[in-house]
């Protein structure tokens, strides 16, 4: 299935997996939902899988790795001197899940009422606390990206989005849904749960309660670093659409001996990957994971749009 990728210095390109083709041209048909279209040219044994496989919990594969980030440490040092008060790690794993998919888009597929989707947009979802104190209160923030998006549209766009929570007094949408629903007796909110289960299962949830879920959307992320823990193996939810959940942790030191024998001292951060196998075979995640890895190694790649994005298979 998947060949393999070609790296150049201007972006991560594929070869051959899915098809190039305009979605302007593509028209909207029976089966389709809100926020994807529906796979219909895929093998019916990866069609079938989802009735083996009814939940992301029972198609969760958990994967991790310790990314050398010795050369990113460096360049992102370089763009805080350059103005870009804040930039870190966050931004960059975002920028390069984002690229991942420009060349990979499967990886931006999701499964629900056991059919396999592809994702018209790019959302990443995260947590954050309004201040760094116990007693502060957390919410979840959504933000949009286009494929094309480089680590400073993530760092701009990630900015304004928090800096609009943390100074905000109310509520976003995502707390005035859970506050409504929480007013009510628990069977009526079990029922309510219920009838909104059965809802997204048909791709019938309105958009505007889509739009303010934590629980629909690309990807979800979490920084453990900054809690000063490492990362865990975070379950990803039955409910909704998020096939992937990603934890790193900060920075830490490892002092290793080269090949010419001298010790040296290498930075890493670890990641914890938990994604639903359900969406693409494990040949596919292990490319986009080593494309990961690549541009840990070659940061600079994501400061330039990528030369191609490639659409899904249809």
């Amino acid at each position: 299935m998947l060949r393999g990728t070609a790296l150049n210095s201007g972006a991560l390109l594929p070869r051959t997996y899915t098809e190039e083709k305009e979605m302007s041209k593509y028209k909207r048909r029976y089966g389709d939902r809100k926020e994807g279209r529906l796979l219909r040219s895929l093998p019916a044994f990866a069609k079938f899988i989802p009735f083996i496989m009814p939940t992301r919990n029972d198609a969760c594969n958990q994967y991790g790795e310790s990314f050398e980030v010795t050369a990113l440490d460096r360049r992102l040092r370089q763009l805080r001197v350059a103005g870009y008060k804040g930039i870190g790690i966050l931004h960059f794993i975002i920028a390069a899940y984002i690229r991942g998919i420009s060349m990979l888009p499967g990886i931006n597929r999701f499964v629900v009422g056991r059919r396999i989707y592809a994702r018209d947009n790019i959302e990443i979802v995260m947590t954050v606390k309004r201040a760094i104190s116990l007693d502060a209160t957390e919410t979840t923030i959504k933000v949009v990206f286009e494929p094309t998006d480089t680590i400073f549209d993530v760092y701009r766009k990630m900015n304004e989005k928090i800096d609009e929570i943390k100074t905000s007094e109310g509520n976003n949408n995502t707390e005035d849904v859970a506050e409504s629903l929480c007013k009510a007796p628990r069977f009526l909110l079990r029922f309510a749960l219920c009838i909104l289960r059965v809802m997204d299962y048909f791709g019938w949830l309105p958009q505007s309660l889509v739009d303010a879920s934590p629980f629909h959307g690309s990807m979800i992320i979490t920084d453990v670093g900054s809690l000063r823990i490492g990362p865990i193996f975070h379950h990803i939810y039955n409910f909704g659409t998020l096939p992937v959940f990603i934890a790193f942790g900060s920075k830490r030191h490892a002092y290793e001996i080269d090949r010419h024998g001298q010790v040296v001292d290498h930075k890493y951060v670890d990641c914890k990957f938990v994604m639903d196998e359900r969406t693409v075979d494990g040949h596919y995640y292990a490319q986009f994971l080593q494309a990961i890895r690549y541009l840990f190694q070659h940061p600079e790649i994501l400061e330039a749009p990528p030369t191609k994005v490639v659409e899904d298979v249809y």
